[in-house]
C-alpha cells in the first residue's frame, strides 16, 4: 500500500516542484512504483514531466467526482502523474461548501493505493485549503528548504499547521524529513543556515544536499525531470542519492 508524502512548504521558490519531479523519477528508476499527484494550479510540475498542461483530466476533475483518479491518470517513462491544471486555481474557494472538503483529496488518492509504493504530492506554495487537503490525505512531509537568508521564515508557521492538522484531522502526520536545496558550498551563508535547519529539525535533516546546479534549472523548459536530461549532472547524482536517502529512512 501507497505511503502518501506531502512535498510542502509555503514559501515559493524553494525547489518544491523540482524536487517532487526529481525525486519521482529517481524512485522509479531505483525499481519503485511511484505516483506524482499535482496539487499546485501552476502546473509546473506536470509540465516538468512532459505533459501538456491544457489537459482536461487531472487531480481537479478527481477531486469534484467528475472522473476518478484512475480514469484521469497520466502514464509517463519517469513514473505516473496525476496531473494539474489551470481549473484547479478556483478550487480552493469551490471547495469550501463540499462536505469533507478536507478529506476530498484523500478520498480520491485511496482507491489508487494498492497501486503504488508511493505517492508524491506537490502543494501549492501557501497554507491554503488544498495545502490542508494535501495534509490531511498523506502519511509524511517533505520539506525542501533553500539554503538562503529567509529560509526558516515560515517553517514555525508550516509547523503548527502541522500541529494544528495532527491534533484534528489527521493524527498520523509525521515529518519525513528536511531537504536542503540550492546548495551553495562556496558561501557561509549556506552552511550557517544548513547548521540552522539542523538545530531546528534535529535528526530529520536529510545528509544529501541539493547544489545550485544550471542543468536542475534547465531540465524543466524540456518537459524531463533531471536523469533524463543530463543523468551525469551534479543535479541528477544529488536526487538519486536523496532517492537512496528516502529510501533508508522508510526501512529505519
Amino acid at each position: 500500500m501507497a505511503k502518501i508524502i506531502a512535498i510542502v512548504n509555503q514559501k515559493g521558490g524553494v525547489g518544491k516542484t523540482t524536487t517532487c519531479v526529481n525525486l519521482t523519477a529517481a524512485l522509479s528508476d531505483a525499481g519503485q512504483r511511484v505516483l506524482l499527484c499535482d496539487f499546485d494550479p501552476q502546473a509546473n510540475a506536470t509540465s516538468g514531466m512532459g505533459i501538456d498542461k491544457t489537459i482536461s483530466k487531472g487531480v481537479y476533475t478527481a477531486l469534484i467526482g467528475e472522473t476518478t483518479a484512475e480514469e484521469a491518470l497520466v502514464e509517463t517513462k519517469y513514473g505516473d502523474v496525476l496531473p494539474s491544471n489551470k481549473a484547479l486555481a478556483g478550487a480552493g474557494i469551490e471547495l469550501i461548501g463540499m462536505e469533507r472538503r478536507e478529506f476530498l483529496l484523500k478520498d480520491a488518492l485511496e482507491p489508487l493505493r494498492e497501486r503504488y509504493d508511493y505517492m508524491l504530492i506537490d502543494c501549492p506554495p501557501s497554507l491554503e485549503l488544498l495545502t490542508l487537503d494535501a495534509l490531511c490525505a498523506a502519511d509524511g512531509l517533505l520539506v525542501p528548504v533553500q539554503c538562503e537568508y529567509f529560509a526558516l521564515e515560515g517553517l514555525s508557521d508550516l509547523m503548527n499547521t502541522v500541529r494544528l492538522v495532527r491534533r484534528s484531522l489527521n493524527p498520523r502526520l509525521e515529518l519525513e524529513g528536511v531537504l536542503l536545496t540550492m546548495y551553495d558550498a562556496r558561501t557561509n551563508l549556506a552552511m550557517q543556515v544548513a547548521e540552522e535547519v539542523k538545530h531546528y529539525f534535529p535528526g530529520k535533516v536529510y545528509s544529501v544536499v541539493i547544489p545550485r546546479n544550471i542543468r536542475l534549472s534547465e531540465a524543466p523548459s524540456h518537459g524531463k525531470p533531471i536523469t533524463a536530461y543530463d543523468r551525469l549532472s551534479r543535479g541528477a547524482e544529488a536526487y538519486s542519492a536523496a532517492a537512496a536517502e528516502f529510501l533508508k529512512r522508510q526501512e529505519a
